[in-house]
């Protein structure tokens, strides 16, 4: 039997994101779930860093460019919020990339747009 990867703080994680869409459904732009996630978070005793910005780096160099994880949860955890109508693999890869350059293992993105709330656990 395999062990689910932070099986307890992802159960909390998506638990609070079902209680989002519970009560406002779908339709709304990326930034209210992200506004009402981050109020719900706090609710629930999550912790959590909204926008954490990431740099790259490349060949020890650090680049101009760098990405912002939607949250990092937990310290361990990065979240993605999403609003489209399923996640497609360009959500995944850049997920999976957030994961490479940020050095965490586990990364679930959430997809709020749906008239049904899904998610999608990616580890690294």
């Amino acid at each position: 039997m395999t062990e689910i990867f932070f099986k307890e703080e992802s159960y909390k994680i998506i638990g609070a994101c079902f209680e989002v869409h519970k009560i406002l459904g779908h339709g709304f732009k990326e930034a209210v779930y992200k506004d009402v996630l981050e109020f719900q978070l706090i609710k629930s005793g999550i912790s959590f860093v909204r926008e954490k910005p990431y740099t790259i780096t490349y060949k020890e160099q650090k680049l101009k460019h760098f990405f912002v994880a939607d949250f990092v949860v937990y310290d361990s955890i990065i979240l993605e919020i999403k609003i489209g109508n399923y996640i497609g693999e360009p959500h995944i890869k850049q997920t999976l990339n957030y994961l490479k350059a940020s050095g965490l293992r586990l990364g679930i993105v959430i997809n709020f747009g749906a008239p049904s709330l899904n998610y999608q656990r990616l580890i690294f």
